[in-house]
């Protein structure tokens, strides 16, 4: 365990009697002063917690990289929120489990044992203690003395790779916990004495809850995707075995069951995905409860969560908790064949707009038995109190975070700051050596990228580039309120403002890469919708014009210093790989479109070759051991001394077919790739190419359609231990002799190379640590601090972490600073107007607005044409008119005679 000043669990246990155990050190303690335990064995939690992996024999530190800070909380996870006193909320992060002082905010860590990641937790009744259920082959349950947070027991057997909830009894003598998939296997523990008492299968689908009946301890329920199970525990002939019984749902859709509520006699309540409660008797439904008129209880997913004063309690996704009379609940019966039952709530209180509730845990202070703290998955911690008196303070939101995969991160290149951007619509900036949040900044849409300007285009680092799922772009100034030159008179508030200065829309999908050229007078910016857009870098962005690649940008590197010509490589998802020669800004180009045919460029499409490959070691393999065995039949004929004897013959040994080549379709997804020299690249794939990096180079023969391509990768390096987890981001520190890489697993992976080597021969050690979540924690951003002291991390299980590479004694005494320095505001900027934004999502883009501005050009081209020859055609017929005229004044015998004349009007004959 971690704290903010460095202390661990094991240096705090301390030993009196030691028994080898197969998963730790067990030791002997005294129980603490004014603890209810009675003498018991402690595990040593140094041997328990998982370790980073290192290459054997490779020399690289254990502890090389130090944690120093969880900045997210990982929302959409179901039931991550757990009390343990009115002062520690627990909540799972990746590998980590976060224990965090309300009043402080001060975080202290538990890693996992397994390094597979934790499933869930649980505080006991008690509050004595609590139960990480983990993942992983084989993952335990390790309950955890509180305060001490001291391992005291450990139970095992209970699935065969995750938890997915384990729950208490109300005593606290048993435990049940569930499984995931593969086995979705339900075991009941006596969990003091380490055994299970009872197990078999729950279902054969996902299952979200499990729990005992507060009223009856040989009741329990399950529920998930689509079911509910009613068990009981009941004595047979051949012994305590466990009955369960499926939710029948009859007339009414069946719908995934997130939060139930036993009642005293035995019914349940339910929820439902449409936002109504189900009122489950025996194993059916009695009755669905809706309110008047046919209304919802709740606008989408509904959840009760406790029985309290007479009142049946939910809170739903639209962000409200409601208090229904258990009375009305309990005797309710449908009237005429709707199956329905309406009731409208005494009580109920409306948390925040944009607020989504998906877990509560109360108080355990009977003095606070109305506060609660409740789990928001778009992103918060709320502090509720449903006392419902004219005298209830509002909900308190005590901590704000990102809500779901971070999309974009990057830091500064002068300071200890961060910024982020998910779909939540947020940016954010935090402070990472000071380990707070500085600034967030919301907009209509979610972010999907973000770069912080390099000095050489913002000198102080004060510039951000974010693009949006919209197809917008964003310039955003970073700046400090408490240098700003005030005219107001009011004091400003917070430590840091992010203030808009351009937005443009150069794509009509989700922007997915920026970058800045070398020099930094140009900006590309890449988009899922297969184009990449160049920008002059000045005070006001300007288009130059956009390329069209094969596929959805995945990512833009332009080609470094060293290379002679100044290119942009576009890498897309669909493992295409493109280069282009950067765009002369200089050039005019009138014309109808922004699109620059012109541009010179070369492709590559990516072939797989690691059937071929797998087939190679395979032939190799089986040659080393003929060879060997050869070898060997030499040896025992020297051995021998009888030269003259036969050579023995070997049996003839049936060989296994050679690995078929094999190319995938769909074909495996580009993740990540850089320059390795000029026309040179590597590649990192994900699906079945993964475990190696790619090593490539753009084919002299250009001529074909690059979707026609098939270009294959000149070499390659096996990624050890990678077969099915490949490489998903990458940076090198300053002096490129640590290549970091972020795993599709979720960890960390760290391997020294030797200076100047850009084939990567020396990417052989390395050292892993399981970090973000291992399902579903890609970790797709890394990146170091501008002093190379610090590395972050960012996954998609929206977590985003902090390490030291000097343990953090030694990095207090190397910083000057205990805090990051914003940039100054520029002069004069409180007397700027607010740059235009562009709010509307369907707004047109940079290249459909010039279209549309030819095509009105051309509207009023044509209109004036016509126009001109309407005037022209009044102006004729005006003269004609006259012809007519003096023609009838003319003398009879010397008028034009009516079979010669032509029409009264030349509009007639037009």
């Amino acid at each position: 365990m971690s704290e903010e000043n460095g202390t661990t669990v094991g240096e705090q246990t301390e030993k009196r009697e030691t028994a080898t155990q197969d998963n730790g050190e067990v030791v002997q303690l005294e129980p603490e002063n004014g603890s209810t335990k009675q003498l018991s064995e402690y595990y040593n939690y140094e041997e328990l917690q998982s370790r980073p992996y290192i290459t054997p024999d490779s020399a690289i530190p254990e502890n090389l990289l130090h944690l120093c800070h969880s900045f997210g909380y990982d929302s959409g996870r179901s039931g991550n929120l757990e009390l343990l006193d009115d002062n520690t909320l627990i909540f799972i992060a990746g590998n980590l489990l976060v224990l965090l002082d309300v009043s402080t905010k001060e975080q202290r860590y538990l890693r996992s044992c397994s390094g597979g990641g934790i499933g869930t937790i649980k505080a006991h009744p008690s509050k004595e203690c609590f139960a990480v259920a983990e993942k992983g082959i084989q993952p335990s349950i390790i309950m955890y003395e509180y305060p001490s947070l001291r391992p005291f027991c450990i139970l095992r057997g209970g699935t065969e790779k995750a938890y997915c909830f384990v729950d208490f009894n109300q005593d606290g003598s048993l435990l049940a916990g569930v499984g995931g998939d593969p086995d979705y296997m339900l075991t009941l523990w006596d969990w003091r004495r380490e055994e299970v008492m009872l197990r078999c299968k729950a279902i054969s689908q996902e299952v979200y809850r499990v729990s005992f009946s507060p009223y009856n301890p040989g009741l329990l329920t399950s529920s998930g995707s689509g079911h509910i199970k009613f068990w009981k525990m009941a004595d047979t002939f051949s012994g305590l075995k466990l009955q369960g019984r499926m939710g029948n749902f009859g007339k009414t859709a069946a719908t995934d069951i997130k939060g139930y509520v036993d009642l005293p006699d035995g019914k349940v309540v339910s929820g439902s995905d449409w936002g109504n409660l189900l009122l489950w008797e025996g194993n059916a439904i009695k009755v669905e409860i809706c309110r008047k008129g046919g209304g919802k209880c709740h606008a989408g997913m509904v959840q009760p969560f406790a029985l309290e004063d007479g009142q049946l309690m939910t809170i739903g996704y639209d962000g409200a908790v409601r208090g229904w009379d258990f009375e009305s609940i309990d005797t309710a019966d449908s009237t005429g064949d709707s199956g329905r039952f309406e009731l409208e709530p005494m009580n109920e209180l409306l948390v925040g707009h944009n607020v989504c509730l998906s877990s509560v845990v109360k108080s355990s202070q009977p003095s606070d038995s109305f506060i609660c703290f409740a789990q928001d998955t778009s992103g918060a911690i709320w502090k509720l109190d449903l006392s419902f008196t004219y005298t209830t303070p509002d909900p308190e939101c005590l901590f704000s975070f990102h809500a779901g995969a971070i999309q974009g991160l990057d830091v500064s290149r002068i300071s200890h700051l961060m910024a982020t951007t998910t779909l939540d619509r947020t940016v954010k900036v935090f402070d990472f050596l000071a380990k707070r949040e500085l600034t967030s900044s919301r907009f209509n849409q979610g972010g999907t990228a973000l770069s912080w300007a390099p000095t050489m285009v913002n000198q102080i680092g004060s510039l951000l580039v974010t693009g949006f799922e919209d197809g917008v772009v964003r310039l955003l100034e970073l700046y400090d309120p408490q240098r700003l030159n005030v005219v107001t008179g009011q004091i400003p508030k917070g430590d840091a403002k992010l203030r808009l200065k351009q937005a443009f829309k150069p794509h009509r999908a989700p922007v997915t890469a920026v970058a800045y050229e070398r020099n930094g007078e140009i900006l590309a910016t890449g988009s899922s919708d297969s184009t990449v857009f160049f920008f002059t870098v000045g005070e006001k962005y300007k288009p130059i014009g956009f390329v069209r690649v094969p596929g959805p940008v995945q990512a833009l590197e332009w080609t470094p210093h060293s290379h002679g010509e100044n290119r942009l490589l576009i890498l897309c998802q669909s493992g295409h790989v493109v280069e282009v020669h950067s765009p002369d800004p200089e050039v005019q180009r009138p014309g109808i479109t922004f699109h620059l045919p012109e541009l010179s460029s070369r492709a590559f499409r990516f072939r797989s070759i690691k059937s071929r490959i797998k087939r190679e070691q395979e032939i190799a393999r089986r040659q080393a051991a003929k060879d060997k065995k050869q070898k060997e039949r030499e040896e025992r004929l020297k051995e021998s001394k009888q030269p003259d004897l036969e050579p023995e013959e070997d049996e003839e040994e049936v060989e296994e077919e050679l690995p078929s080549i094999f190319i995938p379709k769909p074909p495996s997804p580009l993740y990540c790739g850089f320059y390795s020299s000029p026309g040179h690249f590597w590649l990192s794939m994900g699906g079945y190419d993964s475990g190696f990096l790619y090593h490539c180079q753009f084919s002299e023969e250009q001529d074909q359609d690059p979707l026609q391509r098939q270009d294959e990768p000149f070499d390659f390096l096996p990624v050890l231990n990678a077969d099915d987890d490949p490489i998903r981001s990458f940076t090198f520190s300053s002096d490129r002799q640590l290549l970091l890489c972020g795993m599709h697993s979720g960890s960390i992976r760290v391997y020294p190379l030797q200076l100047g080597d850009h084939s990567l021969s020396s990417m052989q050690a390395y050292w892993a640590l399981s970090v973000h979540d291992n399902q579903y924690g890609h970790l797709r951003h890394i990146r170091c601090s501008y002093d190379d002291l610090l590395v972050l991390t960012a996954g998609d299980d929206g977590n985003f972490f902090s390490f030291s590479l000097l343990p953090p004694e030694e990095l207090k005494k190397g910083m000057q600073r205990k805090k990051a320095k914003v940039p100054s505001p520029r002069v004069g900027l409180e007397n700027e107007a607010l740059a235009q934004d562009i709010e509307d999502p369907a707004a047109c883009s940079i290249e459909s607005e010039k279209q549309k501005l030819d095509k009105d050009r051309q509207r009023r081209e044509a209109e004036l044409k016509i126009a001109a020859k309407q005037n022209k055609l009044a102006e004729l017929n005006k003269k004609f008119q006259q012809l007519l005229i003096t023609n009838q004044r003319l003398p009879e015998h010397v008028r034009l005679k009516p079979e010669v004349r032509t029409p009264g009007s030349l509009s007639s004959v037009f």
